[in-house]
């Protein structure tokens, strides 16, 4: 599926709607460029889970748990990540594979460590469409039958 944004209340709303049609066990990997929007993306997606405390990015903690919605959120912020063996020392099979969601930013960093089945979202800028402009791509198959890889809508 591929979506166009306007505007940071429209990416947030789209995080939202992916938020609220989560379920526990999946994992969404968040890749986009600095800047790309991947942050007002993650504060969407958790406000669709219902966690309304502030969500920021753990680019210096790796990762922050957020539990006070209908499902836990586990968000991760790899880009520091040097070696995907780092990710063991964190214990990040527990979230992966626990009862909550996941939320990896940059996770093409560690894209060994991720599961066929992930739910992958490619946020990019378009400048010739204007500064607030995204082109956000959903792909997976983690994604209960509404989107497939590859297919646009």
């Amino acid at each position: 599926m591929i979506t166009e944004s306007y505007s940071e209340e429209e990416t947030f709303a789209i995080g939202s709607m992916l938020g609220r049609e989560a379920e526990a066990g999946q994992i969404y990997c968040l890749d986009g460029d600095l800047g790309a929007g991947k942050t007002v993306f993650a504060r969407g997606f958790a406000d669709g889970l219902g966690i309304h405390e502030p969500v920021t990015s753990p680019t210096f903690t790796i990762i922050r748990e957020y539990r006070d919605g209908r499902l836990p959120l586990f968000h991760f912020d790899v880009y520091r990540i040097g070696d995907p063996g780092e990710m063991e020392a964190i214990g990040y099979e527990e979230y992966f594979f626990g009862d909550g969601v996941c939320l990896v930013e940059w996770s093409e960093l560690i894209s060994e460590l991720i599961p066929d089945d992930a739910i992958r979202v490619i946020i990019r800028k378009d400048l010739t469409k204007g500064l607030d402009f995204r082109e956000i791509e959903i792909l997976g198959t983690g994604l209960s039958g509404r989107a497939s890889k590859g297919k646009n809508v």
